[in-house]
């Protein structure tokens, strides 16, 4: 971890740079919030628009160091740490990108913040199926119900399940981007809706079939 680590450390600091370097080039009132057809709808003065993704990131990071830190299964963490750290690099990054697309349009460079998010998101969600298919059971990192936390093999089945349903998301997601913003909310919102009431209900029905098994 101490190599994502530093990392992780570089590219926070980084965002505090860029947002002193730009400080005074920014309007006093900066655009902050998008809505689904890419028009501007929220603003934030510029002190908190630079720098909150900045503090965020370092909000994240400490939570996502926690975690395995409180887990009762933290052993079982361990297993696949390796997976979880670059999940928390990923993340980070994904910030720093997002960071990224609100100062250059508060530059006056103008674009579709959906349709650039799009791929920055499937990529996210891509890995999450990386991290599903490789995570073991525990209380915080994986898809997580009632069977999958009762039984390690419905956790493996459903997760390993989900991890390809994740996959299919990110893609899908991804190539959203050579299409309207729209998309986002039209298609890709509903399909990991109908992703994660499936993966409820398999892991439901496997654990089922491993009762009836049992007995």
């Amino acid at each position: 971890m101490k190599k994502t680590q530093l990392i992780i450390i570089l590219i926070i600091l980084l965002s505090f740079a860029v947002g002193s370097y730009f400080y005074p080039r920014m309007p006093e009132m900066m655009a902050s919030h998008w809505n689904a057809r890419g028009d501007v709808d929220g603003y934030m003065t510029k002190c908190w628009a630079l720098f909150f993704m900045p503090f965020l990131s370092i909000v994240m990071l400490l939570f996502f160091l926690l975690l395995p830190k409180i887990d009762p299964l933290k052993e079982n963490i361990e297993k696949f740490r390796k997976y979880y750290n670059l999940f928390i690099l990923l993340t980070i990054l994904f910030l720093f990108y997002i960071y990224l697309l609100s100062i250059f349009w508060n530059l006056g460079y103008k674009f579709s913040m959906g349709q650039l998010m799009m791929p920055a998101i499937g990529a996210l969600l891509f890995y999450c199926g990386v991290l599903l298919e490789n995570a073991k059971r525990n209380w915080f990192i994986g898809f997580r119900t009632p069977w999958t936390l009762s039984s390690d093999l419905v956790w493996e089945k459903t997760n390993k399940m989900g991890g390809k349903v994740f996959k299919v998301a990110g893609i899908i997601t991804a190539l959203a981007f050579l299409f309207s913003s729209l998309l986002l909310y039209l298609i890709v919102i509903p399909i990991l809706f109908i992703s994660i009431l499936f993966l409820v209900l398999y892991s439901y029905f496997e654990y089922q079939k491993e009762l009836t098994k049992k007995n």
